[in-house]
């Protein structure tokens, strides 16, 4: 991948984009750019209307431009071929709006992972749905597979903002309990909630034969604490303040985000869940990376 794929991966140059499906588009391709490259195993470069070909596979149907340039067989993949439900939960708390200097704040960043992902599933043909929430839940759109769809769901996530408390668990089993046929649920979240609830809420999925992937988005400033002065710190949702300065405290605080997240990594681990703990200087590929994983697995 040149210089100038591989920026529109990193989230400084992304915010700095306007609109927000030209954010979701530069991230999709820049990533597609750079899969046949990956260092991941496992991975083929197959997106949007293909799949790998296989022996009694109509040959009238090969794509010979993908096999020009990959020297592999694909096929066009059609719309019956695919039935992926996919449901992105996306945290809308106040608490997301947090960012430290030159970061996007996780709102932006789930946003843009939201619409990156729901981009690349509707490219390929898979039925996307979305909860935002904070206390509770603010909007639910079911899953839709068609093109248009993605319009429906750039307007719900532009307009989203950052508000209340957090209270996730209440979300996970609404919706555990609304969700009829077995899919994919992607929880988009800080998790700064009562951590037993929230792997509470996510057993709920396993239990209906769900497949989850839990993003946990942090500022880094949020794992390592390393801010350089005393300072005031406030809480974005209680309004709480206490002042202290940072180098008493950081490795006391930094081991104890550690131990939090530790603590619902092995729960999901535990679950057959996939955990992935991304900060929002990370680079969009890492999430995607683990999105595509998962929906490899999944046929």
């Amino acid at each position: 991948m040149n210089a100038d794929q591989r920026k529109y991966l990193d989230p400084e140059f992304i915010s700095k984009l306007n609109g927000w499906e030209l954010k979701a588009r530069m991230v999709v391709e820049g990533f597609i750019a750079g899969l046949h490259k990956s260092p991941y195993h496992g991975f083929s470069v197959e997106f949007a209307e293909h799949r790998q070909y296989m022996p009694g596979d109509n040959i009238r149907d090969i794509d010979w431009k993908v096999y020009a340039k990959s020297d592999r067989y694909y096929i066009k993949q059609y719309e019956e071929e695919t039935n992926l439900k996919a449901y992105l939960l996306m945290d809308c708390s106040r608490s997301m709006e947090y960012q430290s200097a030159g970061k996007m704040t996780k709102l932006d960043y789930a946003r843009t992972l939201s619409l990156a992902l729901a981009y690349m599933m509707l490219q390929q043909r898979d039925a996307v749905g979305l909860v935002t929430f904070d206390e509770a839940m603010r909007r639910y759109i079911p899953p839709r597979s068609k093109a248009g769809h993605f319009s429906v769901l750039l307007n719900e996530l532009a307009q989203q903002t950052a508000a209340d408390r957090t209270a996730i668990a209440g979300t996970l089993h609404t919706m555990a309990e609304r969700i009829k046929r077995r899919g994919l649920v992607i929880l988009i979240s800080d998790l700064l909630d009562d951590a037993l609830e929230i792997i509470g809420g996510l057993k709920h999925f396993r239990y209906d034969q769900h497949e989850v992937i839990v993003f946990h988005i942090l500022d880094p400033r949020e794992r390592d604490f390393a801010f350089p002065r005393e300072a005031i710190f406030k809480d974005m949702e209680t309004g709480e303040e206490m002042t202290t300065l940072p180098y008493q405290i950081k490795r006391d605080f930094a081991n104890a985000v550690k131990g939090f997240a530790e603590q619902i990594q092995t729960a999901c681990r535990q679950a057959n869940i996939d955990y992935y703990p991304i900060d929002t200087a990370m680079p969009f590929d890492q999430a995607l990376y683990a999105f595509l994983s998962k929906r490899e697995r999944l046929y």
